[in-house]
């Protein structure tokens, strides 16, 4: 008598490379967040674009003889859609604590994921993580003066650009192989920032310790990551690495307290709570795709 073995899922491997890249993220962010007040922001994010940019090409080794204008239009708008998303961010990590920033943030590609879909339930997903981010903003307890809304835009317009390097990834991989569009957009991204990094840098604080450290949170923000979730992704369905990912803002918190020494108050963390929540309603209801596959079913990195 012959029995059947029960099919296995992708493993445990998997989900630990996604877990990994989500933690190697934030802490690149958090050590971003060290250099922020020494450097600048927009030298910081200069660095982060200029170090990944050179790594990863050079491991990358993008073909780009024989590209259509179509191509290099969408490699470019990529590029652009990454240099808007990095700077605002880096913008909003002068002023907010990491937690904050990333939950705010977080709301662009869950909205698009929403927008997508067109389910009533992630329509009301949105409306929860709305409320989680006048919560964690802290828009009820603290008097509108008081607010850091400059920081809170400079958020909100990471999220917009996560949402366009969503749509940018997805174009470029129509018509780049792998991750060479990755690597073209970085070069792109690090040629956009790098005026604005140079101009603005207070340079007495550029040691090689310093360069040292935008080293680190080039590997740590793009490097590690995107190869993880890479390997993670030829493994586990999207709608997995999706739920995995929702994590972000959670992680961001915790990092930012052990590396920062920012602790959220406690209905900032019920409103990340609603976020983290909102973002696993949209990701379990298949929505998940459009944030982590291009249109030829080839994963692509999400943004950060």
């Amino acid at each position: 008598m012959t029995t059947l073995a029960p099919a296995r899922g992708p493993g445990l491997r998997p989900t630990l490379y996604v877990l990994a890249a989500v933690v190697s993220v934030q802490f690149g962010s958090a050590l971003a967040g060290v250099l922020v007040p020494l450097i600048g922001a927009s030298a910081t994010v200069t660095m982060r674009l200029i170090f990944s940019a050179a790594i990863m090409f050079a491991v990358i080794r993008p073909r780009l003889r024989g590209r259509s204008r179509e191509a290099w239009r969408s490699g470019l708008f990529f590029g652009a859609a990454l240099a808007g998303m990095n700077f605002a961010f880096y913008q909003s990590l002068a002023t907010l604590p990491l937690g904050v920033a990333v939950t705010i943030e977080f709301l662009g590609p869950l909205t698009l994921s929403a927008v997508l879909s067109r389910r009533p339930r992630d329509v009301l997903a949105v409306a929860a993580a709305l409320c989680g981010i006048v919560l964690i903003s802290q828009a009820l307890t603290v008097p509108w003066a008081e607010l850091d809304l400059t920081g809170i835009a400079w958020a909100a317009l990471a999220g917009a650009g996560w949402a366009a390097y969503i749509l940018g990834s997805r174009s470029a991989g129509r018509h780049f192989d792998q991750l060479d569009g990755l690597a073209v957009a970085l070069v792109v991204a690090a040629a956009l920032v790098t005026p604005v990094g140079v101009l603005t840098a207070h340079t007495p604080a550029l040691t090689w310790g310093v360069l040292g450290a935008g080293v680190g949170i080039a590997m740590l923000s793009s490097v590690v990551p995107y190869s993880l979730e890479l390997l993670a992704l030829r493994a586990i369905p999207p709608k997995v690495f999706g739920i995995l990912l929702s994590l972000e803002p959670a992680v961001a918190a915790l990092a930012g307290l052990l590396v920062l020494g920012q602790a959220l108050a406690g209905l900032q963390l019920v409103g990340m709570a609603l976020v983290v929540a909102a973002s696993a309603v949209v990701m379990v209801g298949g929505g998940t795709p459009e944030l982590t596959a291009d249109t030829t079913g080839d994963p692509v990195p999400p943004g950060r």
